[in-house]
Formats: structure tokens, C-alpha cells, sequence
């Protein structure tokens, strides 16, 4: 099993849900940037540039548009733990090898675990502070991280 952080139901915000997917092609949609970049944002948002460098200290960064056209980067961040199928954290409070930042969001925590023939996926918004939290809630977490789940495992069924 693998090592969940603790929750803080004032920092946190979690989705949890079980998906008719194996955790290898859930991975493979999460770290590969061909794949992610086909279901990341939710429809009709495109994420039209992603790159990873699968690694501790490695970059994460992603670039959406808008359905009016508007782009809109994210500020890099890095990853802090990767463990193969099974874990991603990644986080914007630190840049490509581990360079602190003056502003961060969160902290997201990506879990998979094998359930039957699909996954556990667990998807954790950890952040500094409770309006953090609540601004994240606000801006659709919810939705948008379920919508961008039901993406992946419309995407990872075809393959």
C-alpha cells in the first residue's frame, strides 16, 4: 500500500474515486505529456503544452487555453516523490530542482492503488492555508478534477 500523507480537512481537499482502469495506463496518462496533455483540463479548456521531467526535482508545468483563447501558463513547479504506478507529488511552492518560490498554491498528491481489475485513484490538494483551500474549493476543484478524471479513463480505455 502506498504511504498517504495525513489530512487536514482545513488545508485539504480530496477526491477519491474507483475507475475501470489499471493503475499502469493511469500512469501512463499522468506522466507522459503526449497523453496528459488530452485530458488534463476540463473540456472545452485545452491544455495545449505540458512538460515533465519524471523525477525528484524535476519539472511539472502545463499551459491551458480557454475556449475564448486565452493562455494561460502555469508557473512551474516540481516533483517530489515518484514511485512507479503507484505515487506522484508535485507541487508550485518550488520551481525545477527544488528552487524555492515566493507564492505557491498547493501541494498534489496523486495516488493508485490496484482495486480489482481498475484503480483506486486518489487525488489530494494539500495547501498553506484554509483560504487557499477554500479558493481552490471555489474555483471548481471538485468538478473540474472529477470532469479531467473522466477524461483520463476515456482516453486510457482506448488505448
Amino acid at each position: 500500500m502506498t504511504e498517504r500523507p495525513e489530512i487536514n480537512p482545513k488545508l485539504d481537499l480530496v477526491l477519491e474515486r474507483v475507475v475501470d482502469v489499471r493503475p499502469e495506463l493511469v500512469w501512463k496518462a499522468w506522466t507522459q505529456p503526449e497523453h496528459l496533455k488530452k485530458w488534463f483540463t476540463p473540456k472545452p479548456w485545452e491544455t495545449v503544452e505540458c512538460e515533465i521531467d519524471l523525477r525528484p526535482g524535476g519539472i511539472f508545468s502545463t499551459t491551458m487555453r480557454s475556449p475564448e483563447g486565452e493562455v494561460m501558463p502555469a508557473d512551474p513547479g516540481c516533483y517530489l516523490e515518484v514511485v512507479e504506478n503507484r505515487k506522484l507529488v508535485f507541487t508550485d511552492a518550488l520551481g525545477p530542482g527544488f528552487r524555492p518560490k515566493s507564492e505557491a498554491f498547493m501541494t498534489a498528491v496523486i495516488l493508485l492503488e490496484p482495486e480489482g481489475t481498475g484503480t483506486r485513484y486518489t487525488a489530494i490538494a494539500m495547501h498553506a492555508d484554509s483560504d487557499g483551500k477554500t479558493k481552490h474549493e471555489e474555483m471548481g476543484f471538485f468538478n473540474g478534477w472529477s470532469t479531467a478524471l473522466d477524461q483520463l479513463v476515456e482516453l486510457a480505455m482506448s488505448w
